[in-house]
């Protein structure tokens, strides 16, 4: 299996090479170049296996220069009920009929980026030791990733992690989760800015070629294809726990802002997993919904970015939209590049033409946003019916995921993350704390180790060069 860029660099390379370095050098992100078919004997094979051994299977489609029985010992050492406290890993719980949640956030750091986090710090770890390297880790967190990378990574030989957060813009305890971390390879960054300012940042350094080389900058947000190739594993365990048989469809509601999560699912639908529909949700901050109801891409400034309760999701540039809109054109890296290099940048949005629009209808997307007072309402009612707290961005999905029904077809919810971590919003919808896990306590008032900095990529890199 090769990867290529979706931006027109047609050099085709291989998997490891990949997984250090993020963006393409033409900017672009990779796929592989095609997506392999699970035959229907397959799937039926795969439906009675355990999560590491159905990782390992699937990961191995994609993957084939790290020797099988090395990367079996990766994931069956990431995948464990001592990381994910249960032997399902993502056991399914039923709330109304027809209606579950994949539960995704047991991991260290209580959200669903460990899935694939978890697994990424292994790879890293295998993949340099193996060349005798060391990384400079560049990411960029409005909450979750940060947390799940940096718990991830910290302590692996030969990885630095630089990670970039918006200040004052994650929930107390988020930040809590990060800048508490007293680990030497691990460096915080607080951005005067929103999460689209941290992720122009990585972007830019990403793309200065002389400089990402000479200081081995890699990445570990969902523009890193390993990371997103992780996630596709959940989705066939999702389904495998929902139906009977491998004739049944069924279909994901997915709370959405950087489209990686529900990226992974249209990876998985191209596969040949059966899915219905892949329901994409967003908040207040709805460029994705937009594009699904009108074809229209159009990013905002950070003025226009709102500060949500759900804010994981308050993200304006989807980096994983790029590998849909690539797969929607047929595969057209030209017209890819000239909407995301030439339009975008020059007008701040691109719209597809009717006949491309339409395709949109193939791949199974349907969309629909949520508001404050509609997280409130879902955090109440699936508190008061079903005995389940869930946090604001699980609420966004179940909420748009409700709207989009398919009698006779399952619906599985993603979780995104515990509700401890959004308290706040959780006092306000049932008048009480959400229980938290006891190594999490207290968690707000420990130490903390940051430095605070001005939306400045020449700041950024001279402050990887001194700590490195």
């Amino acid at each position: 299996m090769k990867y290529i860029s979706t931006r027109g660099d047609k050099t085709e390379r291989a998997f490891c090479e990949i997984l250090l370095e993020g963006l393409a050098p033409d900017g672009g992100l990779y796929l592989p170049t095609h997506y392999p078919k699970i035959a229907a004997a397959t799937l039926a094979r795969w439906r009675g296996l355990k999560y590491h051994e159905l990782a390992f299977e699937i990961l191995s489609l994609f993957i084939d220069d790290i020797p099988a029985a090395d990367l079996r010992a990766l994931v069956t050492k990431t995948y464990t009920k001592e990381a994910f406290g249960t032997d399902l890993i993502v056991p399914l719980r039923p709330l109304e009929p027809g209606v579950y949640l994949e539960a995704l956030s047991n991991g260290p750091t209580l959200a669903f980026k460990d899935m694939a986090m978890q697994l990424l710090g292994n790879l890293f770890e295998y993949e340099l030791a193996r060349r005798g390297q060391s990384l400079n880790i560049l990411g960029a967190t409005s909450g979750d990733t940060g947390s799940a990378a940096e718990y991830a990574m910290r302590g692996k030989a030969g990885v630095n992690v630089f990670m970039l957060s918006p200040k004052g813009r994650m929930s107390p305890f988020q930040q809590a989760q990060m800048f508490s971390l007293q680990d030497k390879n691990i460096h915080n960054i607080a951005v005067v800015g929103v999460f689209d300012d941290c992720q122009d940042i990585v972007k830019a350094v990403s793309n200065d070629l002389e400089f990402k080389r000479a200081h081995r900058i890699g990445t570990v947000n969902s523009i890193n294809w390993a990371r997103l190739l992780a996630q596709v594993v959940y989705y066939f365990a999702g389904y495998f726990q929902a139906t009977k048989t491998n004739d049944e469809q069924v279909t994901f509601a997915v709370p959405s802002g950087n489209f990686g999560n529900i990226c992974a699912g249209h990876v998985a639908r191209m596969m040949g997993l059966p899915i219905k529909r892949l329901v994409l949700a967003t908040n207040e901050n709805n460029v994705l919904d937009e594009f699904f109801r009108t074809g229209t891409y159009r990013v905002r400034s950070s003025a226009e970015t709102h500060e949500t309760s759900s804010p994981s999701m308050d993200i304006s540039k989807a980096s994983n939209f790029e590998r849909f809109v690539f797969d929607l054109l047929g595969r057209d890296a030209q017209r890819t590049h000239a909407l995301f290099k030439q339009e975008l940048d020059r007008s701040g949005a691109f719209t597809l033409t009717a006949a491309e629009f339409a395709r949109s209808g193939d791949y199974g997307f349907v969309s629909g946003s949520s508001t404050h007072a509609d997280r409130l309402a879902t955090i109440r009612d699936t508190h008061a019916h079903f005995g389940t707290v869930i946090d604001t961005h699980t609420a966004d999905g179940l909420k748009v995921g409700r709207e989009h029904l398919v009698p006779g077809t399952p619906t599985i919810v993603l979780e995104t993350a515990l509700p401890a971590k959004f308290a706040e919003t959780i006092v306000e919808a049932i008048g009480r704390e959400p229980d938290r896990p006891a190594a999490m306590r207290g968690i707000e008032q420990l130490p903390k180790r940051f430095v605070e900095m001005a939306a400045d990529v020449q700041a950024v890199k001279r402050f990887i060069v001194e700590n490195a």
